[in-house]
């Protein structure tokens, strides 16, 4: 693994424009009420069968992180909330790299480490999604 330091500079790379995705998302989470809103918003699969998809909850993470709300946020999805903190420490660094010219880390993996790294994500997805199936269906386990 390497990481190299660039130099100085405010050019809009990835850091950034994840940045602007979690500012727009984490303001609209904040300000606008899109469950209410929307009058189909929700999860198909969760309305339809009882279960919980992959992504239930992601909304009312964004919402209760935008509200500062952490605990709550964790749980109802752990991995949402480390990615919606994800997202919101991007802010900073994208408001720090476009303000302060701060250079940005690159981080470079070799082709073992990302094959690594994407079998410790997809280990992580399917981990947080059994809690996320334990915690809708099955609550009692958990107490």
């Amino acid at each position: 693994m390497k990481v190299i330091l660039p130099k100085p500079n405010r050019t809009l790379g990835t850091a950034d424009v994840l940045g602007l995705v979690g500012l727009v998302g984490l303001f609209v989470a904040r300000y606008i009420p899109i469950a209410r809103i929307i009058p189909f918003w929700g999860c198909a699969l969760r309305e339809t069968t009882g279960w919980p998809c992959l992504g239930c909850g992601l909304t009312r993470v964004a919402d209760r992180v935008a509200h500062l709300n952490i605990a709550g946020a964790w749980d109802v999805n752990p991995l949402g909330t480390v990615a919606a903190l994800f997202f919101a420490l991007m802010v900073v660094v994208t408001v720090l790299h476009v303000v302060f010219a701060m250079p940005v880390p690159r981080l470079h993996l070799s082709p073992s480490e990302w094959h690594w790294a994407r079998i410790g994500v997809a280990t992580i997805v399917l981990v947080n999604y059994a809690w996320v199936i334990v915690k809708t269906r099955f609550p009692y386990l958990l107490s």
